[in-house]
């Protein structure tokens, strides 16, 4: 489902979870290296594969917020927070 919009908040989230892992694998991220990953980078790649429909959805803190939560969440690194 690539690129929806509206899209239920909880809904979001599972897919932005997923994707994180998806990007990972095809980026060859590698958290052990001591590379901060990007979620500008992450967000871009959304972008670039139409999955920024995701990114659509309501939330009081805005959509970039959750999903960067989300993202940091999946990478471990919600020390940044």
């Amino acid at each position: 489902m690539k690129g929806r919009s509206g899209i239920k908040k909880a809904d979001a989230e599972k897919a932005i979870r997923a994707l994180v892992t998806q990007w990972v694998n095809e980026t060859g991220f590698d958290h052990r290296t001591g590379e901060m990953p990007s979620f500008s980078a992450f967000k871009s790649w959304l972008r670039a594969n139409r999955y920024d429909g995701y990114l659509n959805f309501r939330s009081a803190m805005g959509p970039d917020a959750d999903a960067e939560f989300w993202f940091d969440q999946e990478l471990k690194q919600t020390w940044r927070n």
